[in-house]
């Protein structure tokens, strides 16, 4: 993950900011937690205002974006968190999971150092292959998540197999770039400036990529885009797959600890 964001995140505090609606569902699911651990936390993007919040990320690049206002973040990996065991309320991963080395562990850092609850917003594959972006234009996308992503059954056994799974829909205007927030705006694709905060298209081949934005931009000035996806252009928000999953910890029960 380091490598990758030390590359790619140099804009990253441009494109992906937080979204309004999106952070109000994150706030949600952490309920009351009154303290916070992000993990792998970026440029600071979601982290609540009004709670204190220790910030663990391992891209140098990517903390020195963190704003005056973001808190202080450590250098540190998911599988490794340099912090006491029970030291916050909530432990929250933010479209990280995916570049993770070592999930299981991770995900037991994150119950280690939580005491009540753990939320960690990624995606279901399946519902994201069915993209129109996806589906249509660069399938190489489905190919490139399905080796990383985490199913959701997966995860939610990691948690604890009793963890809740809240879809989040993404509005038309989403104010952050993440990959689906552009589903209702098929030219922001071609944009290099947008492509530049999405992880994904590094990892694409150049020529599949160069081909599907190719084709994009032909079905965006003909207008066969539209008259394609009529349907979506009245939409106020759609379901792409995105899913906040968390999970309510049990004291006691020794599965916050990770194995040393």
């Amino acid at each position: 993950m380091t490598q990758v964001y030390d590359r790619i995140g140099t804009t990253y505090a441009q494109t992906r900011r937080p979204d309004p609606r999106v952070a109000a569902l994150i706030l949600r699911g952490l309920g009351d937690a009154a303290s916070v651990a992000n993990v792998g936390a970026g440029t600071g993007s979601y982290e609540p205002a009004d709670r204190a919040v220790i910030a663990v990320e391992p891209s140098a690049t990517m903390i020195r974006q963190r704003g005056e206002r973001a808190s202080p973040a450590v250098q540190a990996s998911a599988e490794g968190l340099p912090l006491a065991d029970g030291c916050v309320d909530a432990a929250l991963a933010i479209l990280t999971i995916h570049h993770w080395r070592d999930l299981p562990r991770g995900v037991a850092e994150m119950r280690r150092v939580a005491r009540r609850r753990v939320a960690i917003l990624t995606w279901d594959q399946p519902v994201w292959e069915r993209f129109w972006l996806v589906d249509e234009y660069l399938p190489c996308i489905g190919e490139i998540d399905r080796r990383r992503c985490v199913p959701i059954d997966t995860l939610t056994a990691e948690l604890g197999g009793d963890a809740r799974v809240v879809p989040v829909p993404i509005p038309h205007d989403c104010e952050d770039g993440f990959f689906g927030a552009f589903w209702r705006r098929p030219a922001a694709y071609l944009d290099p400036g947008v492509r530049a905060g999405i992880s994904t298209f590094p990892l694409m081949d150049p020529e599949e990529r160069d081909e599907g934005l190719r084709r994009l931009a032909e079905d965006i000035d003909s207008g066969a885009w539209d008259a394609r996806h009529s349907h979506l252009l009245e939409r106020p928000e759609l379901d792409l797959g995105y899913r906040l999953v968390v999970a309510e910890l049990s004291h006691g029960d020794g599965r916050g600890v990770a194995d040393g």
